[in-house]
């Protein structure tokens, strides 16, 4: 648990909050707080994760070693708070890492070039804006003293790639940027894949990273996501558990994320197609079959108001 006391250390303050809070429930702290999201850091003493919230509910992350200051951007939809970030921190930025296509995701490539020309933009898919590096499953390349492994992870889109930060020798938890392929408690739609190609990615890729890496995902859907996942296994309490903290935190204004790979196994359902609880509410025996199941139950689930 210390990472969850070191990025609610690290959060900057959005602007509603104090006083503000008190004349709202939590409902409509909640919306509210949509466009008033707070910025957070996760610190290594190897690496830096600035959390930066975009659009209604997407994240994009800057990424620093803290070695060389050199930096990259995962997802950069927002350029602008992109450079400012750039200029709080001192960093050099060098590189895009988009996760797929959509405009949401790639959707500021073209800008930040052009605010700062020379960035090496790597992407898994030729729709991709300002692509200059195409890459694939197990590519590897190095932001500074950070190694980057490339995870080719299609069904969202077909050309997805997540992104597994490493750095030799280091004792810390490494990171994986998985866009719209998992998230807290969820995994994305299935708009250009099947339900096999969702199951290798998050069993038999996502899954087979150490248990402590941590997740940093696309968009803060966390609450709702929880809430299917009690619908799936009433029973499970780290389900439970974790939506309380979740909606806590939210309240806070404070970002759900990251996760862990080793956490997700508990309460995600997406990760859990091969638990019998998860098999019987699908009435599915096999895992594939599973996770087509519930990704079309999620796909039309209303999410309860508690």
């Amino acid at each position: 648990m210390l990472f969850r006391s070191l990025v609610a250390s690290a959060c900057t303050l959005g602007v509603l909050g104090g006083a503000a809070a008190y004349k709202f429930g939590p409902a409509q702290i909640r919306s509210a707080l949509h466009t008033h999201r707070k910025s957070c850091a996760v610190t290594q003493s190897d690496m830096r994760v600035e959390i930066l919230p975009a659009l209604t509910d997407n994240y994009m992350y800057l990424l620093i070693d803290e070695d060389t200051r050199e930096a990259a951007i995962v997802d950069p939809v927002e350029p602008a708070k992109v450079v400012d970030a750039v200029k709080k921190h001192g960093v050099k930025l060098t590189t895009v890492l988009t996760t797929h296509h959509h405009w949401d995701h790639a959707g500021g490539n073209e800008k930040l070039v052009k605010l700062l020309p020379g960035l090496r933009v790597y992407g898994g898919d030729n729709r991709v804006g300002a692509l200059t590096q195409k890459v694939t499953h197990y590519n590897t390349f190095a932001v500074g003293s950070l190694n980057v492994k490339c995870l080719f992870t299609p069904c969202h889109t077909s050309g997805h790639i997540c992104y597994y930060i490493t750095k030799d020798r280091s004792a810390e938890p490494p990171a994986v940027f998985t866009g719209d392929t998992l998230f807290v408690a969820g995994c994305g739609k299935f708009f250009e894949g099947t339900p096999d190609e969702m199951y290798r990615a998050l069993i038999e890729v996502l899954g087979r990273l150490p248990p402590e890496t941590r997740v940093y995902c696309g968009h803060e859907y966390t609450i709702n996501n929880l809430k299917f996942a009690r619908h799936v296994e009433p029973d499970n309490q780290d389900i439970r558990r974790k939506l309380a903290w979740a909606k806590m935190t939210y309240d806070n204004g404070e970002p759900t994320i990251p996760s862990t790979i080793g956490e997700e196994f508990t309460y995600n359902p997406f990760m859990r197609v091969r638990e019998k609880s998860v098999q019987d509410h699908a009435r599915k025996n096999d895992p594939i079959q599973a996770m087509g199941s519930i990704r079309r139950e999620k796909d039309n689930f209303r999410v309860p108001k508690d």
